[in-house]
């Protein structure tokens, strides 16, 4: 896999017009493209449905966290939009992620599980009630999902050992949470760079900010991908 395949731009803007201009800007550039649930709520399935016709992939990050019967259907339903990738939490339990798994199609969508978001750390998973440190809720979550059969997890690059050591060397891996050096963390509290995230293993990165927040997205992209590429 070259270094664009393991790029996923996301497009975490508020309408349709400012993703279709990063999209436009970013052609050639990025593997795949990021919807989450700000411009999912804005723009809508159709959305969805028109950047799979121009032949770009798509990461559906909606983060599904529900009873099974709900999840199942909703991952359905994303599928049938032709998206490559779709998210779960973890957390929602392995019955949860089973049943999502279950009413997948057969049309090549790959389901990842969402360990711990990279904007969380201990003392906040603390005020949650959720124990131990994390590592090793990450380890946890990790086996569960891989237990249940899903495709991957997302998981911030420091965590990426860790869903090796426990679920192979086949298991996808995606990671937020990627900052070139210099740029403001924002909201993440577990970062690692694009070159160091690969190193430690994982398959492809979630960029977002660093990019779309940047006066040329174009060559801001393009640096990430040259440190991807020296990383290989």
């Amino acid at each position: 896999m070259n270094a664009r395949d393991r790029l996923i731009v996301a497009l975490d803007v508020g309408s349709a017009e400012e993703a279709l201009a990063l999209v436009e800007r970013l052609a050639g550039l990025a593997g795949m493209f990021k919807v989450g649930s700000q411009l999912f709520t804005a723009a809508g399935p159709d959305f969805v449905h028109g950047l799979v016709a121009r032949g770009e992939k798509v990461f559906l990050d909606l983060k599904y966290h529900d009873i099974p019967n709900t999840v199942a259907g909703a991952v359905s339903a994303a599928c049938r939009l032709g998206v490559s990738l779709v998210d779960v939490h973890a957390l929602g339990g392995q019955a949860m992620m089973e049943a999502a798994v279950g009413a997948m199609p057969a049309m090549g969508t790959r389901l990842l599980a969402i360990t711990v978001l990279t904007s969380h750390d201990a003392a906040e998973l603390g005020e949650l009630g959720v124990t131990g440190d994390v590592t090793d809720n990450v380890r946890r979550l990790a086996r569960l999902a891989h237990a249940a059969e899903v495709d991957g997890v997302v998981a911030s690059p420091q965590e990426v050992p860790i869903v090796r050591e426990v679920c192979g060397k086949d298991f996808l891996v995606v990671t937020p949470g990627i900052r070139p050096a210099g740029a403001g963390a924002g909201d993440q509290a577990r970062l690692a760079t694009p070159a160091s995230a690969l190193k430690a293993g994982a398959d492809m990165l979630v960029v977002g900010r660093p990019i779309i927040e940047a006066a040329d997205p174009a060559a801001a992209a393009r640096a990430i991908l040259a440190e991807m590429e020296g990383a290989a």
